[in-house]
């Protein structure tokens, strides 16, 4: 294990943002950088007629016909000439006048900083890569940013940026984020834990080297055996616990000197990796699932939940077993960037290049000292009920959809992820006999410092097609032409979301612009469509890789579901969750839901060969 994880490390941390092919100076990065982000457009304000318009169309399949007739008298005051909507949408024109992008700023805040449930589970997505093939202590520890376009476009690369050596900083009310990447000496080292202990481990040698293989596991090897004591105190589990909680027992936590220097050396590292202790054996079917929890949230404060510093923007996951991945904190980046990184890493672990190096006698890691008062100790022990609580309460279901892959639907020429997400929508009316807000986050990274729009999967045509599909009255050449009708559908939204078009973002600005002008809240924000508009039963992503990994997440609301899915050529792989709490939803049910919409999808096109798509 050790061996692979120096591998993996060696290429993690020479990654530099611009430049995934090789090392290049700060300077030559930061000057590159510059001038590209400086030639993408600034994210646009969507004319505020054609967000109305489609707010209404998202509105129909999800909301009662009464319900939309009040919406729509609502929509029509606020358009008025003159109007309120019309001095927001100025308000919000001006912002984007002045400044880089209108809307990051304000999405980071609203979406995140001020967001005040745990990470874990709620906020940060696990990623469970391929399973290694070792199982003992030697495996775990001797295997192992060129400017990307869509359509033709560049797309933004700050992100990229935001994920090494950043960390999230806990507040009483609000957090922060802190990113040292770009310090006039950025930092060279990374935090390893192990058995619930940090160490500091300098990658770089000093005259700016990355250390080798060989050196990073004699390090990772004495780290390990410095840290066989199990008895310590899971000071990491802290991280996990409910954000105004965390925030106070932070500001007690670093009153203390060596706690407060200990705590820095965590959020100023690369990244920070996590050599956790076996967990239960599972089946070979339920091995992704397990594997799945444990990179979400680490299986509980018995297990390894507190061998993590879930603030940690960037953490690998490398179990004693050969389960491995990382769970990212999301407020600085999405998870296309990571997912790049992921693929770029294990395509290196792939090669059989071996630089052996003469061994010179390296520092031994700094161990991390915390000192524990019976405060501190308290408020780990909350923690650690909080933790467990989550735990029981996440239904997890990771699946491997073997039929077929995007390969089918491309010879449909039809949208892979358009066909996936009308299949979600078939499979969650079938168990629930109603349309529900789906979420699916598109990239903006084609304007300058874009994060994500929404893409309305539940549309009038997908409604139209799943109350057709089992409807015997129908003949198929009419659900095929339904079908085709909700995949384009889907494809004009997405195309009009990543445009900068979509109407989610910029809802949330007119509300934002009417909060900060001190104004009174317009009514159609205050209106039970715009409620139930946001109340997101499905919130689904499509990341895919090169690397046969899926990536994991819980539900956004607490009847709810999270389904991410890595499409590869000839299967898919999904992860459905939800809460146990909740007597309504059942990951394994839309799991398998899911399944048979897709085959019933494939099934009816074959069935009607003569239809015109």
């Amino acid at each position: 294990m050790l061996g692979i994880l120096a591998r993996t490390m060696v290429k993690a941390c020479m990654v530099k943002p611009s430049s995934l092919v090789k090392p290049v100076s700060v300077t030559r990065v930061t000057g590159r950088y510059l001038a590209h982000q400086e030639g993408l457009p600034k994210l646009p304000v969507p004319p505020l007629q054609q967000t109305c318009e489609h707010y209404l169309a998202a509105l129909t399949p999800i909301v009662d016909p009464e319900e939309l007739d009040h919406t729509c008298q609502l929509l029509e005051e606020f358009q008025k000439s003159g109007g309120v909507g019309e001095r927001l949408q100025k308000g919000l024109e001006q912002r984007a006048k002045k400044s880089e992008n209108w809307l990051s700023d304000w999405w980071l805040q609203t979406a995140y900083l001020d967001y005040r449930m745990p990470v874990v589970v709620h906020s940060s997505p696990g990623v469970v890569l391929p399973r290694m093939e070792f199982s003992d202590r030697q495996g775990q520890m001797s295997e192992t940013l060129p400017v990307e376009y869509l359509g033709g476009k560049p797309l933004c690369m700050n992100q990229y940026y935001q994920v090494l050596s950043s960390c999230r900083i806990p507040g009483t009310k609000r957090d922060s984020v802190v990113n040292y990447a770009r310090d006039k000496r950025p930092p060279t080292h990374i935090t390893v834990v192990h058995n619930f202990q940090f160490f500091v481990l300098d990658v770089y040698n000093s005259d700016g080297t990355p250390l080798t293989v060989d050196q990073i596991y004699i390090q990772l090897e004495k780290i390990w055996n410095s840290s066989l004591q199990t008895n310590k105190e899971p000071i990491g589990i802290l991280t996990s616990h409910h954000r105004n909680s965390w925030g106070k027992a932070y500001n007690n936590l670093i009153k203390d000197k060596t706690n407060k220097e200990s705590v820095r050396a965590i959020q100023k590292s690369i990244f920070t990796v996590c050599l956790d202790a076996p967990m239960p054996r599972a089946s070979d079917d339920m091995y992704r699932t397990r594997a799945g929890v444990q990179m979400l949230h680490g299986g509980g404060s018995r297990w390894n939940s507190g061998n993590r510093w879930f603030d940690k923007t960037l953490q690998f996951i490398i179990g004693e077993d050969g389960t491995c991945g990382l769970i990212y904190e999301h407020a600085p980046a999405e998870g296309p960037p990571i997912v790049s990184l992921i693929d770029h890493v294990v395509e290196y672990m792939k090669s059989t290049d071996m630089v052996r190096t003469p061994m010179v006698p390296l520092r031994m890691p700094q161990k991390l000292r915390f000192n524990i008062t019976p405060e501190i100790k308290k408020d780990i022990e909350e923690a650690k009920q909080n933790m467990n609580i989550m735990v029981h309460d996440l239904d997890v279901k990771v699946n491997v959809f073997s039929h077929f892959g995007k390969d089918f639907p491309k010879s449909q020429k039809m949208s892979p992820d358009a066909f996936i997400q009308v299949a979600l929508q078939l499979a969650y009316y079938r168990i629930y006999k109603r349309c529900c807000p789906t979420y699916e986050s598109a990239s903006l990274r084609m304007f300058r410092l874009g994060r994500t729009d929404t893409i309305r999967s539940a549309s009038i045509d997908s409604a139209n097609f799943v109350k057709a599909m089992d409807d015997p009255a129908k003949h198929n050449t009419e659900k095929v032409a339904l079908l085709a009708k909700a995949i384009k559908a889907h494809r004009a939204y997405t195309d009009m979301a990543i445009r900068g078009q979509a109407i989610d973002r910029h809802l949330l600005g007119l509300k934002l612009q009417a909060i900060e002008d001190l104004a009174a809240l317009p009514e159609i924000f205050m209106d039970t469509s715009y409620a139930v508009a946001l109340h997101f039963n499905l919130s689904t992503s499509q990341v895919p890789a090169k690397t046969d990994c899926v990536m994991c997440f819980g539900p956004v609301v607490p009847d709810g579901y999270g389904v991410c899915y890595n499409p590869m050529d000839t299967h898919i792989n999904f992860a459905v969750s939800a809460f146990n709490s909740c007597q309504d939803t059942n990951a394994a049910r839309l799991a398998q839901a899911l399944e048979d919409a897709l085959l019933d999808l494939k099934t009816l096109l074959e069935q009607t060969p003569k239809a015109k798509l």
